[in-house]
């Protein structure tokens, strides 16, 4: 049987339940499909023909329903350890090659899934574009003219045209949402802590979340179920606990004030929000408009604070020794953390607290926050001209999430004039994952009806 184009989880076991497909049949027609051409830069190291197979050979004498992710293809961005293949971080005098694969990486493999490739990434995870690696600039699966979105570029543009079922990101201020939104994809950002990050390299390891793309948030919740767990290895762990009840009948949705959306002087993405927001109403949201202000401030701590400064002690060693092997502007965001005083961290950390506290009290009157994922999209060539401001526009309504513990779905909302994707973004305190993939859920299925 000939693959479907995308590869929806729910397709594929039915195709294997029914022995119409077998792993090795999927993986010689993958091999096929993925090539040996990459002209959106989405891949760092693709699997060969031969080291897919070897997964998927030894899922052949198993039961189907025996495993949940049996033969579902998945790609793992390249700052993940995936066993025995080289992890570059992009940065290719930076790689080297793990005995074992990450946590969550070993997880997927053990429910049944097969990875198909390491794939590119901004630089050290440092970026919202997908332009700062030097294996190439992501480019959209829309519109190769415009931008990915990072820093999860690849992993992102591989699901939307076909060549996994899913894809692990990370995301630190944004980067398992935004390239969701740009490649009307559905991306979770879950809960710090509930994926491990053992083998994972880390951006600022304080906040770093494993994140899941999938081409629903049905398929995200099949992911999520199999690779969380508590890992007693990763400090940063956390075991499971209750959240936000699942929604049903009427609920309250925050939305910022009027004067608090930002969409970057783009036409068509306001009118997509209030769809949105309109989408939520027809599920039984009742909005509620929010001071957006403390989310805002705490999104600038991310990278005007000395958090940039957990970023330069993550590879403190190699910056150090071999600053030139860094992307240009990679190098000038994590070295700008030499600036910063540990009297300005205290300081910054006891700003956080009170931000906190600010952005708690309105969690007593909703349920859920919708945001746009991104206020607009670029084309590489801007990205290229002005990567900073590009860049920071792009995490303004993302930089806050992991310094105020919450969780996140991006979903898809839509699609501009110009046919490129829009995306919404669903959050809600810390352990509302189920609630939030519910809620995308619905939110997805109402826009395709």
């Amino acid at each position: 049987m000939k693959l479907p184009t995308k590869l929806d989880i729910a397709i594929l076991r039915r195709q294997y339940l029914g022995g119409s497909l077998t792993p090795s049949a999927l993986v010689e027609q993958l091999d096929i499909r993925i090539g040996t051409e990459d002209p959106r830069h989405i891949w760092i190291c693709r699997l060969t023909r031969d080291e897919m197979l070897a997964y998927a050979q030894k899922l052949e004498g198993h039961d189907p329903a025996s495993l949940p992710l049996y033969g579902i293809p998945f790609a793992i961005k390249d700052n993940i350890d995936l066993a025995g293949i080289p992890t570059t971080a992009a940065c290719p005098d930076y790689a080297y090659t793990p005995e074992k694969s990450a946590a969550v990486v070993q997880k997927l493999i053990d429910a049944g899934a097969i990875p198909v490739g390491k794939t590119n990434l901004d630089q050290f995870a440092t970026g919202l574009v997908g332009a700062r690696s030097p294996y190439g600039a992501g480019r959209n699966a829309f519109n190769p003219d415009y931008i990915s979105g990072g820093s999860s570029a690849g992993s992102a543009v591989s699901v939307a045209l076909g060549m996994a079922s899913f894809s692990l990101g990370t995301d630190t201020a944004g980067s398992g949402r935004v390239p969701a939104a740009f490649n009307n994809l559905v991306g979770h950002k879950p809960t710090c802590g509930l994926l491990s990050t053992s083998g994972v390299v880390p951006a600022c390891r304080t906040l770093d979340c494993v994140s899941i793309f999938a081409l629903s948030a049905d398929d995200a919740a099949s992911v999520l179920e199999a690779a969380q767990g508590y890992d007693g290895g990763d400090p940063y762990s956390r075991r499971p606990a209750a959240g936000r009840a699942v929604l049903g009948g009427s609920f309250s949705f925050g939305v910022p004030r009027d004067d608090q959306l930002e969409f970057f002087g783009n036409p068509d993405t306001p009118q997509l929000f209030r769809a949105a927001v309109q989408r939520l109403r027809l599920l039984g949201g009742q909005p509620v408009t929010i001071d957006f202000a403390p989310f805002l401030e705490t999104a600038c701590l991310l990278y005007e604070g000395p958090w940039v400064a957990e970023r330069y002690a993550a590879i403190r060693q190699f910056i150090e020794t071999k600053p030139d092997a860094l992307f240009p502007v990679t190098r000038q965001i994590i070295g700008g953390a030499t600036r910063f005083s540990a009297a300005d961290t205290y300081a910054a950390l006891y700003r956080l607290k009170a931000l906190q506290r600010q952005s708690e009290a309105i969690w007593d009157d909703i349920e859920v926050l919708l945001t746009p994922t991104a206020g607009t999209i670029y084309t590489v060539a801007e990205v290229e001209a002005e990567p900073v401001r590009c860049n920071n526009s792009l995490g303004y309504y993302t930089n806050f999430m992991n310094l105020l513990d919450l969780s996140a779905i991006a979903v898809p909302a839509g699609f501009q004039s110009d046919r490129l994707p829009f995306g919404v973004t669903l959050c809600a305190p810390a352990f509302s994952d189920a609630m939030l993939l519910n809620l995308g859920a619905r939110m997805q299925r109402n826009l395709e009806s």
